[in-house]
This record gives structure tokens, sequence and C-alpha cells, in this order.
């Protein structure tokens, strides 16, 4: 048993992270202590890069979509020329929010509901009722305040940090293997997206997802997965800031989600996920014709926002094989997890836990936990080295 932890700030506490194979997990507090999730949030999430959408929810001049990253809130949208722009969601006046919904429509100007300040698509302040009676007021002063946004493979992603390393640099090689396994990427659109809340810690949820070792252990369902799928084939592989799980197609599947797969067509016959640093995965079902993402938001130290959202080809039918992977995920494989996910968060408070140890083990790599390792040991150097 690992060392006992008693229940208090745990600000300074450290983890040797030399020997994966034989020595400790990541400490428990890690998972739940207000001071470590403070420096998460400081050191981790106002430095990362954020998924906001794909660039095909920005065709139509005036479409946005709101961004927040705790307090703060971003709103992304584009000009009538196309130009995509991402601005802190906030009036200029006196710091109303100018955008409540998480994605829509608007005309010509972001307008503040308190006041009726009104933007323009390009940040600009265009209109500021009353202001001409004051002395020394100029529009150009009161613009909205630019967030830095890049897109990459075709998702547009912003950040807080001026300084953060460019997306593309900093998940080198990955568009390669995400278009390999989703060709359709550049001509998906949004059919679905839902909102669940967990009440464990993100990386508990996150190192659920980044390992195969409970597939054929924990539930039903995710034996079911595991029979979709080439089980002894599936392979878990870390890069600098992201990492894939991919499991071949078991050739012998005649039915998946309860349908035949007979007359079906998909993107790929594969179970792929790839995850970018810190908190966002693309992945595809097996025999699916869609693109998920799934985003593991962190609320509190032990509550997080999972974002489920769910892409499919423009202009073509979708297959009802994919429907059913859809609904089979929202009802059976995401709320399996989310169980699993919650006891572990209670079962991490346990003075009879304190750390554990990490499977590790070459000789069984589609069930060993060198991501998990490799996840906490990212998140370690964030916020202490």
């Amino acid at each position: 048993m690992g060392k006992n932890y008693s229940p208090k700030s745990h600000k300074d506490l450290t983890w040797d992270y030399s020997d994966p194979v034989n020595g400790q997990t990541i400490p428990a507090p890690f998972f739940y202590d207000a001071d470590i999730f403070e420096q998460e949030k400081e050191r981790i999430f106002m430095e990362c890069w954020h998924l906001v959408g794909h660039v095909n929810e920005f065709k139509e001049p005036g479409s946005f979509i709101v961004q927040d990253i705790f307090e703060q809130s971003v709103v992304v949208t584009n000009e009538k020329d196309g130009n995509i722009h991402a601005w802190h969601n906030v009036c200029r006046h006196r710091g109303n929010r100018l955008m409540n919904e998480r994605r829509g429509k608007v005309g010509g100007v972001l307008r503040c509901p308190y006041h009726s300040w009104c933007y323009n698509l390009d940040g600009g302040l265009r209109a500021a009722p009353r202001t001409e009676h004051l002395d020394n007021f100029s529009k150009e002063d009161y613009s909205l305040r630019k967030v830095r946004m890049e897109i990459f493979a075709g998702w547009v992603f912003i950040t807080l940090d001026e300084d953060a390393q460019p997306v593309a640099e900093m998940a080198a090689g990955a568009e390669e293997i995400m278009r390999k396994y989703m060709p359709d990427m550049d001509d998906v659109e949004l059919v679905e997206e839902t909102d669940v809340i967990v009440y464990a810690n993100w990386k508990v949820i996150q190192e659920n997802a980044v390992e195969g070792y409970h597939f054929d252990l924990s539930g039903p369902v995710h034996k079911d997965l595991a029979a979709l799928i080439d089980f002894k084939g599936y392979t878990l592989t870390a890069y600098d800031k992201y990492w894939t799980y991919i499991g071949p197609p078991n050739k012998e599947v005649t039915h998946a989600y309860g349908l035949p797969l007979e007359g079906a067509t998909w993107q790929t016959d594969s179970f792929f996920n790839i995850g970018l640093w810190p908190n966002t995965s693309f992945y595809s079902f097996p025999y699916t014709d869609m693109v998920g993402v799934f985003i593991m938001i962190p609320l509190t130290p032990e509550k997080s926002l999972l974002r489920f959202s769910y892409y499919a080809p423009k202009g073509r039918e979708m297959p009802e094989v994919t429907k059913a992977a859809i609904e089979w995920m929202n009802k059976d494989l995401g709320p399996e997890d989310i169980v699993l996910n919650e006891t572990n968060q209670k079962g991490l408070h346990s003075i009879g836990f304190g750390s554990g140890r990490y499977l590790i083990d070459d000789s069984i790599p589609n069930q060993s936990e060198h991501l998990v390792f490799n996840f906490h040991k990212l998140c370690y150097q964030a916020i202490r080295e």
C-alpha cells in the first residue's frame, strides 16, 4: 500500500516519476487538492490551446461560438470576408458579457445587452450610445481585445497565452495521422453536441480514456467495444504533447451497435483516437462515418464538464450504423465510463490508498498503462517543473 496522506493542503507535494514500471503512481491528492487544482488552472489551462470547433461552423458571416475557460470567456466569430477572429467576450464599457449563448449567429454586430455598445465583427466599436457627450472619448480606444487563434487540420483553437507554442508545432505529425483515419475531416458539419457533468477530477477522466487495461475487465459495454476490434493489435503511442490509441478492425464482425454492417459505409473500420495536450480528443468508432470530439473541461477539483461533439460529412445521409453508434456512446459506453470515473474519484480520498502502481508491461502493450503514466508526467511537469 502506498503512503497515506492527511487531508491538508498539498501545494508542494512531489512525485518521483523516474521509474514508471516499479515506482508509485502520482499521489492521490493531485486529483482533489484545491491548491494543486489552482496550479493546474494557471499553468496548464491558462496557457494551453482550447478547441472551439470546426472551420465549417464559421462559413456564414456572423456565426459565433463562445468558449469559456474558467472565469474567462472568448467569443469566436467571422466577418463577411470569411476571416475568423477571437475576442475576449466582454464589453469594454463596464465589463458585461457580450454573448451568453454557446453558439449562434448575429447580424453585423456583437451587441452588449446592458447599454447597447455595439462592435463590428472585426472587433471595432461601431456605436456607443451617448458617448458623444464625453470629453476625450475615441471609439478606436475601446475595440474588443483580441485572443490568439489558430487553425489546425481544419479545427479552430484559441489560447490565452501569447507565447504558447503553435498548435502545428506542439502536435507535429498529428494532422497526417488524423487524415489517414478521418479522410472526410475537411467536409464535416456538427450534428450533435452534448455536455455532461461528471463528479470527478478531469485527470481521472483522461486517464480512463488512454488505457486498454479495463476494456475486457470492467463493464459489458467495454467488452462489446473490445469485440469490434482486433484487441491484441490495440496500440497506444505517446508522442511529445499528443498521443494515439488505435484498434484495428475485427474482420469477423458482422454487426455493430445492434445493427448489421451489410450495406453500411464508414470513414474507418478502426477504433481511432488521438489526444492533444491537455484535454482534447478526436476519435472515430469502428464502422462509423463520423468524427467525434471529446473534451474534459475542469470546473472544480472534483467536478468536470464532458463535451461530446459529433461531426458528419455534409450533404450525406448519415448511415444507420453511425446513428446507432452515437446513441450507444451517449446511452451505454459513456455512462459506464462515468460510473468508473466517479467511483474512482471517491476512492482516491481513502487513507487506505495514497498511491498505487502502473501496469506497464511490454508483453501486453494493448493493456499497458504507459499512456496514463505519460499523461500524469506531463501534468506534473507543467505545475512543478
